[in-house]
């Protein structure tokens, strides 16, 4: 039975996975097709490759989302079991997340450049909101690290 439960869960997963990167590669081809069909040089163009970044870079980090999905919980299935494993596993969620909050942030920064100063106070929280992510990432590596070290020499000890 559990078996099955596991394979039904994978399944859900796989499918998961793969509807995320339909719709990220459907917005990417959008995004494309709006940029290069009604080709006009126009004063409105920078605006809207700007807007159409931002589109990508959601895409991309959707992306990502969909690999890690396929990676930690398809290809790798088990659950994790070590400290380590649980600390490598939220890097790469916080890395996505950060990644894609800053570049959405560099995005608005150019807009707002370009249209209204008055607009750049929600991109500049934006790279904040990624700088504190990466300073909270590395405090819980720091932090993990030290629990990963206590962890191994406590095992080592016990079997000794």
């Amino acid at each position: 039975m559990n078996k099955a439960i596991g394979r039904l869960i994978s399944v859900v997963y796989c499918l998961a996975a793969f509807i995320l990167i339909v719709i990220a590669l459907l917005i990417i081809g959008w995004t494309v097709w709006k940029i290069f069909v009604p080709l006009r040089f126009d004063e409105n163009l920078s605006n809207r490759l700007l807007q159409f970044v931002g589109a990508i870079i959601i895409s991309i980090a959707v992306i990502d989302v969909a690999k890690y999905i396929i990676e930690e919980e398809i290809i790798r299935d088990k659950e994790l079991r070590s400290p380590e494993e649980a600390r490598k596993t939220l890097t790469k969620i916080f890395v996505i997340i950060s990644i894609a909050v800053s570049l959405e942030g560099l995005v608005f920064i150019f807009k707002a450049g370009t249209e209204d100063l008055t607009l750049l106070p929600y991109p500049s929280f934006l790279i904040l909101t990624a700088i504190l992510a990466i300073i909270g990432l590395g405090i819980y590596q720091k932090f993990s690290t030290k629990t990963e070290k206590e962890t191994q020499k406590i095992e080592k000890d016990v079997r000794s």
